[in-house]
């Protein structure tokens, strides 16, 4: 594959890890802690280990997948050779359009973040010059090499974990068992609606994979860093879900925009308050990069498979070996959005777009296995196809929980994929 594509082999299991990782911690769970109390109560650690439960077995499907389509994609590259193009573009588009405009309400959260400490960059001018800053440091060091941009990605990540860490080691004095106590069970439906939010703070390790092509020894490289990964942010969420609750109490709901700094101001003082903005700041800064790192290689693979008429997009530097033209178009992108306005994060609706995906993955496991014949060193599920057709299951059952509003968007969108994709086969064939 290195051969073929002409990308290098630089990413190992350490840095695989950091990098699904960092993309899975993003800003998400600096917010959520407090909106699953509102629903939840105390009783919230239960949607964390369902939503656990969910993102392990949709991983494994990953993980199966990942080691028999190596090059770059992730669900978007398993799902095309499972199906074909058209459910291959229709999981592309899910996955990068869900993330530029996450990753626009990200940079203006952290652009407000900075304002509260330098309110010169509150000025629209200076606002719009430092998201320049941002995307375009973070396209050029992507650019010049993924070695670089992993390296990035795992100096983000040690930076945004260390206070969230020690956070969670020094919250125990403070913590109130009685905090913990459930005072009654949640109804059905609002464990529902509290997995559908919280699955955002899940979603995102599938685009540490869009890096299938630059990863050593992707047959157990994938495996070893997806379960490494995983199990180690599960821990992470429910021990703060955890020391949030017991802290705060019926607090916890009261500061849904920034719960775990105010746990820090009981814990730390001032002090801890500011460090776990900064925390924040570095979170939301890390989950930028190792997006701009991971979702520009899902474009370089539309092109490269000719799924969109822009087969230049799949162009590699001859100097730094790196789908550059994809970096710099997803990148504009996600600034372009950002400068426009103050987009803010719809949860629901970008964990149903990565819902979809990961429904086709699951999918395309067991269709995979009936296409390619296993070769030495690939990983496969135990228990049959039980896993992939009971993680759809419980997708299904997430997805039952959009409103009929949102249900409606997302069929609309569906329709006009469809509508565009048709089109431009339509004037391919045309031309040739």
């Amino acid at each position: 594959m290195e051969n073929e594509t002409g990308l290098k082999r630089e990413i190992g299991v350490w840095g695989l890890s950091a990098n699904i990782v960092n993309i899975i911690v993003g800003a998400g769970i600096f917010v959520l802690p407090a909106i699953v109390a509102e629903i939840m109560g105390s009783s919230g650690i239960v949607v964390y280990l369902f939503c656990g439960f969910l993102i392990a077995l949709v991983m494994l499907c990953f993980a199966e997948a990942g080691s028999k389509i190596t090059r770059s994609g992730g669900g978007y590259a398993y799902v095309e050779t499972a199906f074909g193009p058209y459910p291959g573009f229709l999981a592309a588009i899910f996955m990068v359009t869900g993330s530029v405009f996450s990753d626009a309400a990200v940079a203006n959260a952290l652009v407000e973040l900075i304002g509260l400490a330098f309110p010169v960059f509150t000025d629209s001018v200076n606002r719009f010059l430092l998201l320049f800053v941002f995307f375009s440091s973070l396209a050029f060091l992507n650019v010049i090499g993924v070695k670089q941009g992993i390296g990035l990605v795992k100096i983000n990540t040690v930076a945004k974990l260390t206070p969230i860490l020690l956070l969670i080691i020094f919250s125990w004095k403070d913590v109130s068992f009685s905090n913990l106590y459930w005072a009654s069970a949640p109804s059905f439906n609002q464990f529902g609606q509290a997995c559908l939010i919280l699955f955002f703070a899940f979603q995102g390790g599938d685009a540490g994979l869009t890096v299938g092509g630059e990863i050593k020894n992707p047959q157990k490289t994938v495996p070893k860093a997806i379960f490494m990964g995983i199990f180690f942010v599960l821990i992470l969420y429910v021990l703060i879900q955890t020391v949030a609750q017991g802290v705060m109490g019926d607090q916890l709901p009261e500061f849904k925009e920034a719960p775990l700094a105010a746990v820090a101001n009981v814990v730390f003082g001032p002090i801890g308050y500011t460090a776990l903005l900064i925390g924040a700041g570095i979170s939301m800064f890390g989950m930028l990069s190792g997006e701009i790192l991971n979702l520009p290689r899902v474009i370089f693979g539309l092109a490269s498979d000719k799924v969109i008429p822009m087969e230049r997009l799949a162009a590699i530097h001859p100097r730094f070996k790196t789908p550059y033209l994809a970096i710099l178009l997803y990148a504009g992108l996600g600034f372009t959005l950002a400068a426009l306005g103050g987009f803010r994060q719809l949860a629901v609706i970008a964990s149903a777009s990565m819902l979809l995906v990961y429904f086709g993955v699951c999918l395309s496991v067991i269709w995979l296995r009936k296409k390619q014949e296993s070769q030495p060193g690939d990983f496969k599920i135990p228990f049959g196809p039980v896993v992939p057709i009971l993680s759809a299951a419980i997708i299904l059952f997430f997805l039952s929980n959009l409103t009929g509003y949102e249900k409606t968007g997302l069929f609309i969108f569906f329709v006009a994929l469809t509508v565009i994709y048709y089109l431009v086969r339509a004037i391919r064939n045309k031309k040739s």
